[in-house]
């Protein structure tokens, strides 16, 4: 097998574990064979041509992190703020949507970015791409249709079950299969009152047998959940996944951790509203303050074990696919949390959440050397991973801005 060596100043192996410094990292048939101490000094005597005969890409004064994962993005959408376009987007046939959806995929490999998990759209048109276009170099899970209840929020993300059909039976019967299944249950908030909560879509009965369907056909659950009623039926249901979770409160925060339910706090899509003028003073004004609440809760989750997954939410209102990754990481930081711990939600995560643990997600011994590198120390984080220097799948350099 081909073997080839990258030496980099600082590595984070997306465990949450402290930075390693100095690092040479071996390459055999596109998986990580070790990671060893190097003395740089040794190296550069040696010119970094080369280690036992094999090939060596140097990066002094870098740091190296796993291929990073947005948990929550919707592909179909292209996150700009006209009113008009996004009107035009959203109607949209598949044949529109397909090259629109490529070039997303392909600006979020540029950053770095290896997989995403699509919370859905009113077409299927990110299911269906993903079945007939598959990118190589990016993972793309999808929810197809997400599902809401009739005459509530969620049309353009999903649909209702029919013809009096429960939800459990609508996710049986639901073609074709999707990757996960996203569920809404409640509204969205709102930006003319502050801390209004919306009732649940689905009761806990619903939703419990909603989930089960679910897991008899190997798929996990994602919720769009604000307020404390709809997020509370959603956890006592057992889905895998809080997105967004607004005004969730500390007893949800609570169960989320005893339970081991992932949060996907989208924080920044409240940031991206309180920073749009057009919407007036008073309205983005709500949204800085909700997103100021976010950021509280974001900050006891950690207080409190609960496992945090980054996702953005990118193609809603402001909400730039790629770019609002490091934009939510700026957030977490924020929010209290380590680098090595911010790296950890938005790479390890996020893999376990996805089902892709044993492919992205961490450096280690026997995992595909699946990383990109960015310049200067870990202190530059997260913004620093806006413009990498070098994106590796597989061990093989795919992008190189060197």
């Amino acid at each position: 097998m081909a073997k080839s060596y990258c030496f980099v100043s600082w590595l984070i192996d997306g465990s949450g574990a402290p930075v390693k410094t100095d690092v040479l990292l071996c390459v055999e048939g596109g998986l990580i064979s070790s990671i060893a101490f190097a003395n740089p000094g040794e190296l550069f005597r040696s010119g970094f041509e080369g280690v036992d005969g094999c090939a060596l890409e140097s990066y002094p004064a870098c740091t190296l992190v796993p291929g990073l994962i947005d948990c929550h993005v919707h592909l179909s959408m292209s996150g700009k703020t006209d009113p008009g376009l996004r009107v035009r987007q959203l109607a949209y046939d598949f044949e529109q949507n397909r090259p629109l959806i490529g070039q997303r995929l392909e600006k979020i490999l540029a950053l770095g970015i290896m997989a995403v998990r699509d919370g859905g759209d009113a077409g299927g048109h990110a299911l269906r791409y993903s079945r007939e276009n598959p990118n190589p170099f990016v993972r793309v899970k999808c929810a197809g249709k997400g599902w809401r209840a009739p005459g509530r929020y969620g049309k353009i993300i999903g649909r209702a079950p029919e013809n009096g059909a429960t939800l459990a039976e609508s996710i049986k019967a639901a073609s074709p299969p999707a990757d996960h299944v996203k569920i809404l249950n409640s509204g969205i908030n709102s930006l003319n009152e502050y801390g209004r909560e919306t009732p649940p879509q689905f009761d806990r009965e619903e939703l419990g047998a909603a989930f089960l369907q679910a897991r008899n056909l190997g798929m996990k659950i994602m919720v769009h959940a604000n307020g404390r009623r709809p997020v509370e039926f959603a956890i006592d249901a057992g889905c895998d996944s809080i997105e967004h979770g607004f005004f969730m409160g500390e007893e949800n925060l609570e169960k989320m951790a005893d339970r081991q339910v992932v949060w996907v706090p989208t924080a920044y899509t409240m940031k991206a509203l309180s920073c749009d003028t057009s919407l007036g003073a008073e309205r983005s004004g709500v949204a800085g303050k909700i997103f100021e609440n976010q950021l509280e809760q974001m900050s006891r989750a950690r207080e409190l074990g609960v496992q945090v997954a980054c996702g953005t939410d990118a193609g809603s209102f402001g909400v730039r696919h790629g770019a609002a990754l490091f934009e939510e990481l700026k957030l977490l930081n924020e929010a209290g949390f380590s680098i090595e711990k911010i790296i950890r939600c938005a790479t390890h995560a996020g893999a376990r959440l996805l089902g892709l643990d044993r492919e992205l997600g961490r450096l280690c011994p026997g995992m595909p050397a699946n990383f990109l590198v960015v310049a200067g120390p870990p202190a530059n984080l997260p913004g620093s991973l806006a413009e990498p220097m070098a994106v590796y799948r597989a061990g093989e350099k795919i992008i190189s801005r060197k």
